[in-house]
């Protein structure tokens, strides 16, 4: 499984040469100044949330692509109103069975609303079973018990978490989110962006370490194999 990161929390994801595009924030981070936009292609847009740090470039890329936004009932709707054709609406418990696996919406604690103020639903996490891998994409949230039903139910390869703390998860609460769903492979987002979520690479891999995790940082750009 193919992994490209774009920075903040945007991912691309090649699923079996579906590929999978989460929470596009790209052109408004001037960390990400030098990601070619256009560059860009994608099957499914899966969007965690609503706010700008999120979504900034969903729009673009859903009408210059064509892929389908999988995301919560309400930003479907907002999204419908510009025009997209091509969405699913999902809502907390919900599974959708798509052409590279299924994708279940889970639970995430963190406000939500749309660049524009419209309530944009609750907030989520998305649980991803393909055919290669099983992985959790957390969204911003924070640590939650909730996550232990992941981990019951699941085998987590790795998941994508939050690390920033301030508006999320710490790295500390990542650790023991990712005992929650039983997987020793964290892939770090949601951090270094804004002054408010910078953090200490160093002293994150070491905590990782000291826990037995694989704590992955990736370079914007970077692509990996996992």
């Amino acid at each position: 499984m193919e992994i490209t990161y774009y920075g903040q929390s945007c991912f691309l994801c090649d699923l079996g040469g579906t590929k999978v595009l989460f929470d596009p924030f790209i052109s408004p981070n001037p960390l990400a100044a030098d990601i070619d936009l256009d560059s860009i292609q994608c099957d499914y847009i899966l969007l965690s949330h609503g706010h700008a740090d999120h979504v900034a470039d969903a729009e673009y890329l859903l009408k210059k692509t064509g892929a389908t936004l999988v995301a919560a009932f309400e930003i479907v709707t907002w999204y419908q109103a510009k025009g997209i054709e091509n969405v699913h609406p999902m809502n907390i418990g919900g599974k959708v069975h798509l052409p590279f696996g299924t994708v279940k919406m889970v639970n995430a604690i963190h406000s939500s609303a749309l660049p524009d103020g419209t309530y944009a639903g609750q907030a989520a996490g998305f649980v991803v079973e393909s055919a290669e891998k099983t992985f959790y994409f957390a969204g911003d949230t924070a640590l939650t018990y909730d996550m232990k039903l992941i981990g019951d139910r699941y085998r987590v390869d790795f998941a994508f978490l939050p690390i920033g703390d301030n508006f999320t998860m710490d790295v500390e609460d990542s650790l023991v989110a990712a005992n929650y769903v039983n997987t020793k492979k964290i892939v770090g987002m949601h951090y270094d962006t804004f002054p408010y979520i910078e953090i200490d690479h160093v002293e994150a891999l070491e905590l990782a370490r000291r826990a037995q995790k694989e704590l992955l940082l990736l370079e914007i750009g970077q692509t990996i194999e996992l």
